[in-house]
């Protein structure tokens, strides 16, 4: 029995993680305003190793339409362009001499349309990786089946690990909608 409880706790954290990693892809999906973490996977060549955006400058959003990039080091300023450049996210960096500023341009209709097909791949991925820890409980609990334990049990433990899913799936769509809703208000 312990190792049901087992099963099914550390299949309902699992689930719980693929909708964690959900929300963080979509935090990376534009949505017309502009935020810091829309330079999260940028990477600077800082003295030879390549060092996120974050830990080698301050990253700030005055207003809904630009990010301003102070490096720690002026020194920086060039490779931090550099780097946005590389990263291809649509932004053309603007170097003042102190700061980097980045005027976020508006998303077109087609623009925002790539980004719903973006969010909707992101999303199936998740449910994906929901049915993938719902096979793995199943297998889990057929061995424990196998082993001795009531044919009923697992009955009942299958079941839940099914409603399991079923909610998560249901919490993947969920934030996919708001997520398309959110990418399509102009």
């Amino acid at each position: 029995m312990e190792e049901i409880e087992f099963i099914l706790d550390s299949t309902k954290e699992a689930m719980s993680g693929s909708i964690e990693h959900l929300e963080k892809s979509f935090l990376n999906i534009r949505a017309g305003k502009a935020s810091p973490q829309m330079l999260g996977s940028v990477f600077v060549d800082y003295y030879g190793s390549q060092t996120p955006l974050s830990q080698i400058a301050n990253v700030n959003v005055p207003d809904a339409r630009t990010i301003t990039i102070q490096p720690y080091e002026k020194s920086m300023l060039q490779p931090i362009e550099k780097a946005i450049m590389i990263a291809n996210l649509g932004f053309n960096p603007m170097n003042n001499g102190d700061l980097i500023i980045i005027s976020v341009p508006p998303l077109t209709e087609e623009r925002r349309r790539d980004l719903v097909k973006q969010a909707k791949s992101e999303a199936e991925d998740a449910k994906i990786s929901v049915r993938n820890h719902r096979k793995d409980a199943n297998s889990d609990i057929k061995k424990l089946e196998k082993e001795g334990t009531s044919e009923d049990v697992c009955k009942t433990a299958e079941e839940t690990v099914q409603k399991m899913t079923d909610n998560f799936i249901k919490k993947v769509e969920e934030t996919l909608v708001h997520k398309e809703a959110e990418i399509m208000k102009v």
